[in-house]
């Protein structure tokens, strides 16, 4: 599966990218904010998008809905963020993105099992 790693924190880039590459994720780009993440989407066509909720130009739920492409043609998006679940009401077909993973519990095994649902 091809993985785009949208983060504003170069760390957690590094870190997802390490972690999911060797689980066996093919990690093709990364981004620093919403903007370039469009622009990585647009160029890279990844399967799937790790999009932070807090990007310093936009909100990253409002990024996965425009990600969403209708009849499921674009990415499937799996939002992360270092805030509790909780603090985030769960997550409706509307959202755009298929799941929520706290950046704390990431791992490969954790993503694969959030993208089949």
């Amino acid at each position: 599966m091809r993985v785009l790693v949208v983060d504003d924190h170069p760390s957690f880039r590094a870190s997802a990218r390490m972690l999911l590459e060797a689980d066996g994720f093919e990690v093709v780009g990364e981004a620093a904010d919403a903007a370039e993440a469009r622009r990585q989407v647009a160029a890279l066509r990844p399967d799937l998008v790790l999009l932070d909720v807090n990007l310093p130009d936009g909100d990253g739920r409002d990024v996965a809905r425009e990600l969403a492409a209708p009849g499921g043609a674009g990415p499937r998006v799996v939002l992360v963020s270092s805030r509790e679940p909780a603090d985030f009401a769960p997550l409706a077909p509307g959202d755009g993105a298929v799941a929520f993973i706290a950046k704390g519990e990431l791992t490969g095994a954790a993503l694969a099992a959030a993208v089949r649902g």
